[in-house]
C-alpha cells in the first residue's frame, strides 16, 4: 500500500469516527429528551402542590424611548430572563446543559409572566421567535424573549421644563399567588437591570439610572408577587431654552425698548407695544402645544404669565404717559387762551382809540388783530406727514422725556433681572438636588 493510499484511508477511518461520535451524541441528547417528556405534565408548575416557586429575573435593556409628554408612556425594547428550578427536568448526560430553541418552550411549563402596566407589547418573531431556552442537568431552566414594551409613565408637570420623572415597569404572574409563585431579582437589587448608554435613544431626556424593588400587589382574587423598575428621567432644557425662554425674554426687552421713544411718536410706540403683546400670545400657544392638557400651571406657564405682564404693562405705561401728556396740554391750551384774552382786553382798554362809536370794543379788535397778524412774519409751515407723526409737538412745552418713561426706564428691566434671577435660582437649584437624590438612590 502506498503512502497515498495509506493517507486517505486513516482520513476516511477519522470521518467515520467523527460522524460516528457525534451521532452517537445526538441519539443520546433525544434520549434524554424523550426522557424528560415522558409523563411530564406541563399544566402543573413545578412543586405543585408543595412549596413555592421561585422565579428570577433580569432585564437587558436594548434600546430605551422614546418618552411621550402627551400620551405619557415610554416605550423600550430589552431581553427579559426568567430563571427557575423544575426538579421534574433533571438528567445525566455527556452535556451539561441543553441548548434549545423555541420549539420546547411549549412542551413544558412556564410563569405566566405579564407586565402589570403597560398599554402594548410586542414578542419579536423576525424570522423566527426571540426565544433562548436552556435546561441545565440539576433541573435549571433558562428561559429569554426579547420584548418591546410601551408602558404607562405616571407625569406630574408642575416643574416644566426642569422636571424629572421616575417611569415604572411593574411585571408578575397572572393567575399564580404570592403563596404559589415569588419573583426575585437573579443579580441582586442594582445589578439586575442593565441599561448600557448607548442603548438609550432619547432626545429630550437623560437616563439617570434606575431603583428595583418588590412589591405585593393585594386584590379580590389573592396576593400577587411583582417585580417593580423604576427608570429616572431628566428632563434636557437646551430645547426649551432654545425654543421659549430666550424668544420669551428677548420680547420683554423690545417692549422695553418703547421707553426710549418719545413720547410724541403715538404711532410707533402703540405698534410696538400691540406688535409685542401678540408675539408673547403665540409663543405662549406654541409652548404648550407639547403639552398634556394639564389643569395645573407649569413652571413655563408662570414665566410666560410674567413676560406678558411685563409686556402689557409697557403698553400700559406709555398709555399713561400719553394720558398725563393729553391732560397737560390741555391745562397749557387753557392756561394760554386765558393769558390771551387778558393780553387783549388790557391792550384794548389802554388804546382809546380802537374803541367804536356805540361803546364796543369789537370793531377795533378786529382792526387791532388784523394789523398784529400783518406785522408778525408767518411762521413756516410743517409738512403733513411729520404732523401725523407727531414726531414734533405742537406745543413746545411738552417736548422732553416724561418722567413716567424715566423712572420705567429703570424700573422695569431692574425688576426683570431679578425675577430671572430668583426664577431660575429656585428651578435649577431644585433640578441639582433631585439628580443627586437619583444619583444616592441608585449607589
Amino acid at each position: 500500500m502506498t503512502v497515498l493510499q495509506l493517507t486517505v484511508v486513516t482520513f476516511i477511518c477519522w470521518i467515520s469516527l467523527g460522524y460516528g461520535n457525534e451521532k452517537v451524541f445526538s441519539d443520546n441528547i433525544t434520549r434524554i429528551l424523550d426522557r424528560l417528556l415522558d409523563g411530564y405534565d406541563n399544566r402543573l408548575r413545578p412543586g405543585s402542590g408543595g412549596g413555592v416557586t421561585e422565579v428570577k429575573t433580569d432585564i437587558f435593556v436594548t434600546s430605551f424611548g422614546p418618552v411621550s409628554d402627551v400620551e405619557m408612556e415610554f416605550t423600550m425594547d430589552m431581553f427579559f430572563r426568567q430563571m427557575w428550578v423544575d426538579e421534574r427536568l433533571k438528567f445525566e448526560g455527556p452535556t451539561e446543559i441543553l441548548r434549545l430553541n423555541n420549539r420546547m418552550v411549549d412542551k413544558i411549563w412556564t410563569p405566566d409572566t405579564f407586565f402589570r402596566n403597560s398599554k402594548k407589547s410586542i414578542s419579536h418573531n423576525m424570522t423566527t421567535p426571540n426565544k433562548l431556552f436552556r435546561i441545565m442537568q440539576n433541573g435549571t431552566v433558562l428561559y429569554t424573549m426579547r420584548l418591546t414594551i410601551s408602558a404607562d409613565c405616571p407625569m406630574k408637570l408642575i416643574d416644566f421644563p426642569m422636571d424629572g420623572h421616575a417611569c415604572p415597569l411593574r411585571f408578575g404572574s397572572y393567575a399564580y399567588t404570592s403563596s404559589e409563585i415569588i419573583f426575585t431579582w437573579r443579580k441582586g437589587p442594582i445589578a439586575s437591570v442593565d441599561c448600557p448608554s448607548e442603548s438609550i435613544s432619547l432626545l429630550q431626556y437623560d437616563l439617570v439610572g434606575q431603583t428595583l424593588s418588590s412589591e405585593i400587589f393585594r386584590s379580590n382574587t389573592g396576593q400577587y408577587s411583582v417585580q417593580v423598575v423604576h427608570f429616572h428621567l431628566q428632563r434636557k432644557l437646551g430645547y426649551y431654552l432654545i425654543q421659549t425662554y430666550i424668544p420669551l425674554i428677548m420680547v420683554v426687552v423690545l417692549s422695553q425698548v418703547s421707553f426710549w421713544i418719545n413720547k410724541e411718536s403715538v404711532p410707533a410706540r402703540t405698534v410696538a407695544g400691540i406688535t409685542t403683546v401678540l408675539t408673547m400670545t403665540t409663543l405662549s400657544i406654541s409652548a404648550r402645544q407639547s403639552l398634556p392638557k394639564v389643569a395645573y400651571a407649569t413652571a413655563m406657564d408662570w414665566f410666560i404669565a410674567v413676560c406678558f405682564a411685563f409686556v402689557a404693562s409697557a403698553l400700559i405705561e406709555f398709555a399713561a404717559v400719553n394720558y398725563f401728556a393729553t391732560l397737560q396740554a390741555n391745562h397749557l391750551k387753557r392756561k394760554k387762551a386765558r393769558q390771551e384774552k387778558l393780553d387783549v382786553l388790557t391792550s384794548t382798554t389802554e388804546d382809546g382809540e380802537t374803541i367804536s362809536s356805540d361803546g364796543s370794543p369789537q370793531e377795533g379788535l378786529k382792526k387791532r388783530n388784523h394789523s398784529m397778524a400783518r406785522s408778525e412774519p408767518e411762521a413756516p409751515q410743517v409738512p403733513i406727514f411729520l404732523q401725523q407723526g407727531s414726531a414734533f409737538p405742537q406745543i413746545p412745552q411738552l417736548a422732553g422725556t416724561s418722567p413716567i418713561d424715566k423712572y420705567s426706564r429703570i424700573l422695569f428691566p431692574l425688576t426683570f433681572a431679578l425675577f430671572n434671577g430668583f426664577y431660575w435660582y429656585i428651578y435649577l437649584a431644585k433640578d441639582t438636588m433631585e439628580r443627586a437624590r437619583d444619583v444616592d438612590v441608585q449607589s
